[in-house]
């Protein structure tokens, strides 16, 4: 027998609301502070990250995006975007003729490494610099219940 859902009480609603509004605040304030820094956006950011967590075995398309923290339902506009940029290079899968590998280039860790400047700042003002590190632990504590 399924269990019965439970109805979500008002201060869950209230902090299920709060919480997506805060996490677009946030998001918003990020992306405002890479566009003064005349950076791309975040989503550029993540890609190029998670290009270089994997090394030289780069990653095939459908793998960047199960990594990426971003939603990106364009994937394919970003990765031609950041190829036309020279941050990232496709190369033919040895083991599928149809598909690619993605490689970040070294213009691509460079433009990481500028980003990361601007979003680690980001991160402090905006977040960090907000909380105690008592109050952030708890705080990753209970959102990791979530994830879970």
């Amino acid at each position: 027998m399924k269990a019965k859902p439970m109805n979500p009480s008002d201060t869950a609603i209230e902090t299920w609301a709060q919480l997506l509004r805060v996490s677009r605040h946030l998001l918003s304030a990020v992306e405002q502070d890479l566009k003064d820094a005349k950076q791309p956006p975040l989503a550029w950011y993540d890609a190029l990250l998670e290009l270089k967590r994997a090394g030289p075995d780069g990653l095939r398309p459908f793998q960047l995006q199960s990594k990426m923290l971003l939603a990106q339902y364009n994937l394919s506009r970003l990765v031609d975007r950041l190829v036309s940029e020279g941050l990232v290079k496709r190369i033919e899968s040895a083991t599928d003729g149809r598909g690619f590998v993605l490689h970040l280039t070294s213009e691509g860790r460079k433009k990481q490494a500028a980003m990361w400047k601007v979003y680690q700042r980001s991160i402090a003002n905006h977040f960090a610099g907000k909380l105690s590190d008592r109050e952030l632990s708890k705080l990753s504590s209970l959102l990791g219940q979530l994830g879970t």
